[in-house]
């Protein structure tokens, strides 16, 4: 659609499809969290060890993996299991070999007003996987019908290391 606009005595074509097109990167822009939201629901501030416990199985990168999260009953958090887990540190561009193991987990809040929730691993076998051998960090990201677990390492795009739900402790 086209207008003439008469300023001054002198028209002016403005296409409307024109504005629209410069204004379209503005009104496309998108927060952080809406790749998250877009792919696997809303990125969780705070969540309980029995919101999370059950089952998850790999997607995107992370493929062929699960995890499972077992809740303690007397305090936060409780075991873990993994399979075909990745090594390497967070600073390395691909992941490494793999593992199975098993140790113990817990949910850090998150603390400030733009900070999300955490799954923190810690691996007790094998015992050559210390802190930062291995992903030992999780984003959570929840909707109404599926939990994921993910390594947010860019927030402009869909995780590419997730984990979905796959059994739960309440279904």
């Amino acid at each position: 659609m086209s207008r003439v606009l008469v300023t001054g005595g002198r028209p002016h074509l403005v296409t409307t499809v024109a504005v629209l097109a410069l204004l379209s990167p503005l009104t496309a822009c998108s927060s952080a969290s809406s790749a998250v939201e877009a792919c696997m629901g809303k990125q969780a501030v705070s969540a309980t060890s029995g919101e999370l416990a059950g089952t998850y199985r790999g997607e995107g990168d992370a493929k062929g993996a699960t995890i499972t999260l077992k809740a303690s009953d007397s305090k936060p958090g409780g075991t873990v299991t993994v399979h075909h887990w990745p090594t390497g540190s967070w600073h390395k561009s691909e992941l490494g070999d793999t593992f199975d193991g098993s140790g113990t987990w817990d949910v850090a809040g998150g603390t400030g007003s733009g900070d999300q929730a955490q799954v923190r691993l810690s691996f007790t076998k094998p015992e050559l996987f210390l802190h930062g051998d291995t992903l030992d960090s999780l984003s959570i990201a929840m909707d109404g019908k599926r939990t994921f677990v993910y390594q947010d390492d860019d927030p402009d795009v869909c995780p590419k290391f997730r984990l979905r739900t796959v059994t739960s402790r309440h279904t």
